[in-house]
């Protein structure tokens, strides 16, 4: 720690090129962790899904909508426990931009195969008894100041009323939560009560989006998801079972390659940043050649230099990164109040130890060759100026 003075002196040389070089790091990093924020949002909706729930949709795509019926022929089978038809709405409260998921559901056999959505007994039971009643995650709650008894427009997406109109009224009748917190921006949506949808809607009335199905073994998963499709082999509605999990992944995949994209982008971000700091590392030990012969004429050792050298490299890729990790933490929140089911955007533990990793390595990089430069220095070539 003696030699820090030393280190904080050379990076303050020249404040200006230190100051923008720092600058671009901290965008950087504040670019990495906000872009790792989302990458892990969208992932955690896959690691969420129960095990014990099977999908149906239609064959060859999530929009193909699929007759009633297909539920009892779906329950009748020995190893399914329970069935839900569900339907997306696809509506918006007031303005476009207030977009959030809303699905229309059959309410007691969906409650009761999402036991992580936590509902209080007395708004549950209000769902089941209110035809135009919904409910909603806290956070939107939060977001959009509704409370219990309030009535919710819903500018009409897909889905007209029979008599014409675009605007769905709805009854909040309940306030949900999720059992871990951490889930919460996963189940970020209003709950519609399937009957009611199915009954006012304009067209499309006795068929399903997709239907949910709880089963008694999840080691039988794969074995019921054939046998579901098995039912509906060759004829106009044909179906295409998967696990939750597998779902959710193929949904995701149909907004691209997330993970692919953001690393694209973070490596174009990080390639640019290295050649950047490098230039101004190597500028930086140019301009201080004479000193640096100086402290090998007052008992620096050649080890010692490159140490100096690397720990100024080190010290403002470091604290740069921090000011830009920090940034990202304080900004994410604000970004996720913009965007539906990002409530829980953050910075994890792992994501900023893996940022620091990053930072020590761009440190390394661009500051060891003009390290073994400084330690390679002959006192006499430099001091005379040759």
């Amino acid at each position: 720690m003696k030699y820090l003075p030393l280190i904080w002196a050379a990076l303050g040389r020249r404040k200006p090129r230190t100051i923008l070089t720092g600058l671009s790091i901290a965008v950087a990093f504040l670019l990495y962790g906000m872009l790792n924020a989302v990458n892990v949002a969208f992932n955690n909706g896959v690691e969420i899904a129960g095990v014990d729930r099977l999908v149906t949709t239609g064959r060859y795509s999530i929009t193909q909508i699929l007759p009633y019926g297909h539920e009892a022929q779906i329950r009748s089978l020995p190893g399914v426990e329970q069935v839900a038809a569900s339907n997306w709405f696809g509506g918006y409260y007031q303005d476009q931009r207030n977009f959030f998921p809303q699905f229309a559901v059959e309410q007691e056999a969906y409650l009761s195969m999402y036991p992580e959505i936590v509902l209080p007994a007395e708004q549950k039971q209000a769902f089941f008894n209110t035809r135009t009643g919904v409910v909603v995650a806290k956070t939107l709650a939060e977001r959009f100041h509704w409370k219990l008894g309030d009535k919710i427009p819903m500018q009409a997406g897909i889905w007209p009323l029979k008599d014409g109109g675009n605007v769905w009224t709805f009854d909040l009748v309940g306030i949900f939560d999720t059992a871990n917190p951490k889930d919460r921006s996963q189940y970020e949506m209003m709950l519609i009560r399937y009957d009611y949808f199915d009954e006012a809607r304009q067209f499309a009335k006795g068929t399903a989006g997709w239907y949910v199905s709880k089963i008694k073994n999840a080691n039988e998963a794969g074995t019921l998801a054939k046998q579901i499709d098995a039912l509906f082999a060759n004829s106009p509605n044909e179906t295409r079972t998967d696990t939750e999990k597998a779902f959710n992944q193929g949904f995701i995949k149909q907004l691209g390659d997330i993970g692919l994209i953001i690393r694209s982008i973070l490596g174009a971000v990080f390639f640019t940043l290295l050649f950047l700091t490098g230039n101004t590392m190597m500028q930086s030990v140019r301009e201080r050649i004479p000193e640096l012969a100086v402290l090998k004429t007052l008992g620096y050792s050649d080890p010692l230099v490159l140490a100096l050298v690397l720990g100024e490299s080190l010290l403002l890729t470091l604290i740069a990164a921090l000011v830009g990790l920090g940034l990202a933490t304080i900004l994410l929140p604000g970004m996720a109040a913009h965007l539906p089911g990002f409530s829980g955007l953050t910075i994890t533990a792992q994501a900023a130890v893996a940022a620091l990793g990053i930072a020590t390595l761009l440190a390394i990089v661009v500051g060891l060759p003009p390290a073994l430069r400084a330690m390679r220095l002959d006192i006499v070539t430099a001091l005379s100026g040759h």
